[in-house]
């Protein structure tokens, strides 16, 4: 789903975010989700050449299954490597130049995001998480309260499965482990 400069891109209901501990299986998962889905290549923990030939081969596989593929890490790099976006905090992604989705975890990110001329949010942590454990959730009263403040389109991350993706009531969400197929 490459998508033309001056375009805003539709954006999924669904998110699959890549993770040291779900590399093995993302081929699988990229296959098995809805044409059309969204990725967020993020693979911190490679080196820079290694995280760039990987990113290469699985934007290659999200885009032969529809998927918009989004880069976490500087608008420079996320255009450099052909992607169709950027994920990252605020002010990573001021002035990005592509698809934008900031991460937030307050209201005051919130409003950083819109400022920072964000398409979209990534607000966290829904629910108890692996990639933070024993952090604070926000649960499903403040990420409602701060939804409805929101001045952008919101993706739920955190916990996340298709389960509690309707308990939330929330069609857009994005997960790790919640959607990585065995």
């Amino acid at each position: 789903m490459a998508v033309a400069p001056d375009q805003t891109p539709t954006l999924p209901d669904l998110w699959l975010l890549s993770d040291a501990r779900n590399d093995a299986a993302l081929e699988h998962s990229l296959a098995a989700l809805p044409p059309g889905s969204g990725f967020v290549f993020r693979h911190y923990h490679l080196a820079e050449a290694e995280r760039r030939a990987r990113f290469a081969a699985l934007a290659a596989l999200a885009r032969e299954h529809g998927h918009l593929v989004v880069l976490s890490d500087d608008p420079a790099h996320a255009r450099e490597w052909g992607a169709d976006g950027v994920y990252g905090s605020a002010a990573q992604i001021a002035g990005a130049g592509v698809l934008a989705i900031a991460t937030a975890h307050d209201e005051a990110e919130i409003v950083a995001a819109a400022d920072a001329g964000a398409d979209a949010i990534m607000l966290s942590p829904v629910f108890a998480t692996r990639s933070h454990p024993g952090g604070k959730a926000l649960g499903a009263t403040q990420f409602h309260a701060l939804v409805s403040r929101s001045p952008l389109p919101v993706i739920a991350l955190g916990g996340m499965d298709a389960g509690r993706a309707r308990q939330l009531g929330w069609p857009s969400w994005a997960a790790i482990d919640g959607l990585t197929a065995n």
